[in-house]
């Protein structure tokens, strides 16, 4: 496993819409290891393969509630409802704060490490994180939304 260089502000290539994971190797695998190292060595609460440079439908999320990670890849959100104004930081936008109305719950389906299939349900800062990392996945950072 190694720490990847995180992609930064106005490299173009956040802005890029990532493409579907057609199968699982173990380049994959070893970019979603990567990918959790890098997130924890920055304490990050979340992080999409855009972010280490990786045009690929990735990310991985772990709020430190006691459930570990979680490992999304080719994610779709399948429902959200209700609202709440949130703060929002990114680690591609250091230093950059601010409050993001996002839903707070999604019903997300998407395939684990093992290209296992599953769903989701998530409230409160899951809900958040993963729509905030959602967002990456077609080129769309937090600060867009107050702009």
């Amino acid at each position: 496993m190694a720490i990847r260089n995180i992609r930064i502000e106005d490299d173009e290539i956040l802005r890029k819409k990532s493409k579907e994971v057609k199968e699982i190797t173990p380049r994959i695998e070893i970019l979603v290891k990567d990918m959790i190292e890098t997130m924890y060595h920055n304490d990050g609460v979340g992080l999409a393969a855009v972010q280490v440079g990786i045009l690929k439908r990735i990310f991985v999320v772990d709020i430190q509630d006691d459930t570990g990670v979680k490992v999304f890849i080719n994610p779709e959100i399948l429902e959200k409802s209700g609202e709440e104004l949130g703060p929002e930081g990114c680690l591609s936008l250091p230093g950059e704060r601010d409050e993001v109305k996002r839903a707070t719950y999604v019903k997300i389906k998407a395939q684990d490490i093992e290209g296992k299939e599953f769903i989701l349900e998530a409230t409160e800062l899951l809900a958040r994180a993963i729509q905030h990392e959602y967002d990456h996945l077609d080129g769309i950072l937090f600060v867009d939304y107050n702009r």
